[in-house]
């Protein structure tokens, strides 16, 4: 429980995390629980400018404290006013969310009266308490949600899953997309074939495959990504059969975070790598199929019941490894090894389930653990069919 002399002193809250899409959408649970804890206190996310469109718009913040990490303030100079920028604003708890050298510093050198979360050696000796972020054996939303049970600093968790909130704005530039695009009534099928890593991306001829079979049973297609994602896609679309087709569409590099929600709360499935995307879908509450090769099942698979990850069957999984050290065929065999069928088979169960209500999903308070298909498991069963016919 938390210590109600303490609970008192915290009206000026900042929480932290730097780091990419993925990783801050996991942290909005966090504010939503701060929130109700600390109804009446002020409470602070810094983030990347970069990914400003994630969190400003947040209901459960009263502030967004923007870093220029890449610009800037990626200088000595810079992220020391930077630092003097957040001193300047007597914080009384900060809360730092990810354990790299510049967070580490920030939570450190902020001032403030009580430090707590993830921290840099070195760095942790200015913090009040340090703890492990266990993503490798549960998932970062909870390794998050124990920081703030064991420091003391909440009562209770109000977890309301991955939330996103968008302007009317955006979605009206999304909606003038969607119209323009697509037919009236036309199922959408989102696909994201990018990822921060090498090992985490599925083949393009698979995603190649997909897209064709989905076309085929009449379904449009919509590649997503970010603007280091435009060569990767025009790849995946030259080895389409169909890649001339009226019901292919390609959004890579042309949007807005903002947007891209937008287009994904009107689609009728998403498929896509672990990546940044897949979890603002989480947050727009589309269904969603994945694919895990190297990234750890327990950390990061897609916060919510009705989405589908389908795990490698390869026994290196997770490696963890940004580029993968084998050779010949079995380089990237963790991949290889997930195959279109599979993929198909569990996206058209989607479909068949959610497709009729794209945009207009109920969410589900508290239900939050995907289905995992084991592919060793699943390669077993499958074959024990085969040998009973």
């Amino acid at each position: 429980m938390a210590d109600a002399a303490n609970t008192a002193k915290y009206k000026n809250i900042l929480v932290i995390n730097l780091m990419h899409i993925g990783d801050l959408m996991l942290v909005t649970p966090v504010l939503r629980t701060l929130r109700a804890n600390y109804p009446q206190s002020r409470i602070t996310l810094l983030a990347d400018l970069k990914l400003r469109d994630l969190v400003e718009h947040n209901k459960w913040i009263d502030d967004c404290m923007l870093i220029d990490k890449k610009g800037k303030d990626d200088h000595l100079l810079n992220f020391i006013k930077f630092i003097m920028k957040i001193r300047n604003t007597h914080f009384d708890l900060v809360i730092n969310l990810h354990r790299n050298e510049r967070a580490s510093a920030l939570a450190a050198f902020s001032g403030a009266n009580r430090v707590i979360g993830y921290a840099k050696p070195g760095f942790s000796f200015f913090f009040s308490d340090v703890f492990p972020n266990k993503k490798a054996v549960e998932h970062q939303i909870q390794s998050h949600f124990e920081v703030l049970l064991r420091s003391g600093v909440v009562d209770h968790i109000d977890d309301g899953g991955l939330e996103m909130w968008i302007t009317p704005e955006d979605d009206q530039k999304a909606q003038k997309l969607w119209d323009e695009h697509f037919a009236p009534g036309r199922k959408v099928v989102a696909l994201n074939i990018g990822a921060s890593w090498e090992t985490k991306r599925w083949l393009d001829t698979y995603f190649a495959d997909v897209a064709d079979d989905l076309i085929e049973h009449g379904y449009a297609i919509a590649f997503y990504g970010g603007p280091g994602d435009t060569g990767i896609v025009r790849a995946c679309i030259d080895k389409m059969a169909h890649h001339n087709s009226p019901e292919l569409h390609v959004f890579t590099g042309k949007l807005s975070l903002a947007v891209l929600a937008g287009m994904l709360k009107r689609s009728a499935l998403f498929i896509t790598t672990d990546s940044g995307p897949m979890h603002v879908g989480v947050a727009m509450n589309v269904p969603i199929v994945t694919m895990f090769g190297s990234s750890p099942v327990p950390g990061f698979y897609p916060y919510d019941e009705k989405d589908v990850l389908i795990k490698t069957p390869e026994k290196c999984h997770p490696c963890g490894i940004h580029v993968c050290p084998r050779k010949g065929e079995e380089f990237m065999g963790c991949m290889k090894h997930i195959k279109p069928d599979v993929v198909l088979r569990y996206a058209y169960r989607l479909l068949d389930t959610y497709g009729d209500s794209a945009g207009a999903q109920p969410a589900h308070y508290g239900q939050y653990h995907c289905e995992v298909i084991d592919l060793a498991e699943y390669m077993k069963h499958e074959s024990h069919l085969k040998d009973r016919i």
